[in-house]
């Protein structure tokens, strides 16, 4: 059975690295037997879904026996309100993840070459792994996406750059003025995918959405997720804004019924829930003014994000911060699938959270 995988298979499929997912709760609770935990690893929303998510989904059970709609269509038609496009330009998927990969299914060819940063989200580099593409990894400068390097990577195989701004663990961004720069010299033949999964919780005065470039009628697409700050992680819904040509290329390679009925009701709720999306970036910005401080008196060095998690330097090993901290009930990120040795990602939480997380990173540094 080994030696026919190995003979039969498309041998992209050995290329690829496994995703290394935040511990789940239920998972800690089997192995330690710890049933008082707090997970903040995978930057889910502190305060859960949307109130009025919720309240659609449980009107809307009844119908499960029912297909959804295939086209997402009033979930289009809203999105395309929100943002001032036509509703051909939207697409929708079951998760930003699965965009990527719709993505790199319609425009990769094995050989092609696909640049992004390291370290940033690792579904980049599967994706393009999957199609054969190569990746082409440039180093981030200062914890930020070196937009230069990118420009000066740029040769006739490369078919799309991905910018992930924030960036996913840094929680830096790049600004207006550097976007506006790197896209004029970006050749109209490239795709440019933005993937603003963590746009929202952006404080900065100089963020700038990858929307400005799509309306201006260059080659790109800006992705983003309803599983941050509306809190719908579970349901698994991700929708994309780009020209329409674009999208409806991608759409010949998406499968039918990709996002569930009740993603698409729970979506359309969460859009309206103004109190909540509110409430969650108030609390974001709060925990995080609380954790710099805490940082800063236990003399830790950490990046400041535009994100909902910071990427904090514990100079000490990584892993063995995070199994301590796991002893504690307390789950973040390690550092370590990301290049960073001595650093580990931590989502904000509420206050409660925050203090627990900060009393047993105290404990486990014996500051």
């Amino acid at each position: 059975m080994e030696d026919f995988v190995k003979e039969q298979a498309r041998p992209e499929i050995f290329t690829l690295k496994p995703y290394i997912a935040g511990k789940p709760i239920e998972e800690v609770k089997r192995e330690l037997g710890i049933d008082d935990i707090i997970k903040l690893a995978s930057n889910e929303n502190p305060l859960g879904a949307s109130p009025q998510a919720i309240q659609a989904v449980k009107n809307s059970v009844h119908q499960m026996h029912l297909y959804p709609d295939s086209n997402c269509y009033y979930l289009k038609e809203r999105l395309a309100s929100i943002y001032d496009v036509d509703i051909t330009s939207i697409i929708v998927g079951n998760g930003s993840d699965e965009l990527l990969k719709l993505l790199a299914e319609t425009f990769l060819n094995r050989g092609d070459e696909i640049i992004y940063a390291k370290p940033s989200f690792s579904e980049y580099e599967f994706v393009a792994r999957i199609m054969g593409a190569e990746c082409v990894e440039i180093p981030l400068r200062n914890f930020i996406y070196d937009l230069d390097a990118i420009l000066n990577s740029i040769t006739d195989k490369t078919k799309m750059i991905i910018i992930c701004n924030p960036n996913n663990p840094t929680g830096t961004m790049v600004n207006a003025s550097q976007l506006d720069s790197f896209m004029a010299k970006v050749p109209d033949k490239v795709l440019v995918v933005f993937d603003e999964a963590y746009c929202e919780f952006a404080e900065s005065k100089d963020y700038i959405s990858g929307l400005k470039y799509i309306k201006a009628g260059r080659n790109a697409v800006v992705l983003r997720t309803f599983s941050k700050i509306y809190g719908l992680a579970s349901l698994r819904v991700g929708y994309g804004i780009t020209k329409p040509a674009i999208a409806q290329a991608v759409e010949k390679v998406t499968e039918p019924f990709n996002v569930n009925s009740l993603a698409q009701v729970a979506a359309l709720a969460a859009l309206d829930d103004r109190e909540h999306y509110q409430n969650t970036w108030e609390g974001n910005s709060r925990g995080k003014k609380y954790l710099y401080s805490e940082f800063e008196k236990m003399g830790l060095n950490y990046v400041p994000t535009e994100a909902s998690f910071i990427f904090v330097d514990t100079a000490r090993d990584c892993q063995e911060v995070f199994q301590s901290l796991l002893q504690l009930g307390i789950i973040i990120r390690s550092g370590s699938p990301f290049g960073y040795p001595t650093f580990i990602r931590v989502t904000v939480g509420t206050q409660a959270e925050n203090k627990r997380f900060i009393w047993g990173l105290q404990k486990v540094l014996a500051l």
